[in-house]
């Protein structure tokens, strides 16, 4: 039976950390490799001095979409709950970023975030 509560969240930053994992999520994340074609990263600033002093950086990826299958970001597909997706993962990410639904190279369906603008 699939547990309809539970998610993909594909990560290409700093939702990969351990340390940030236990911190919202109490726990870390079951994940496996998968990649996101169509894009490579880019970086932007954060500002949000919770998610500076969490992550350990005021630099973050952020994806760049290209359009060309050929590029791709390597990163991890995390089973997560409807709870952790919305109430912890939505709350981490700042304004810059937006959560979508995007396929990734293995076949699966993900939730990722993605630039904010445009």
């Amino acid at each position: 039976m699939i547990d309809k509560s539970a998610h993909l969240l594909f990560s290409y930053g700093t939702l990969r950390q351990p340390e940030v994992q236990r911190s919202l999520f109490g726990r870390e994340v079951p994940g496996s490799p998968d990649r996101l074609p169509g894009y490579r990263l880019s970086t932007v600033e954060i500002t949000d001095p919770e998610v500076i002093t969490l992550s350990g950086s005021a630099h973050h990826p952020i994806l760049e979409p290209t359009g060309d299958p050929a590029d791709g970001v390597e990163g991890s597909a995390l089973l997560v709950t409807d709870d952790e997706l919305a109430a912890a993962a939505d709350d981490y990410e700042v304004a810059d970023y937006r959560r979508t639904l995007v396929p990734l190279a293995s076949g699966a369906e993900a939730w990722v975030y993605a630039p904010a603008a445009g």
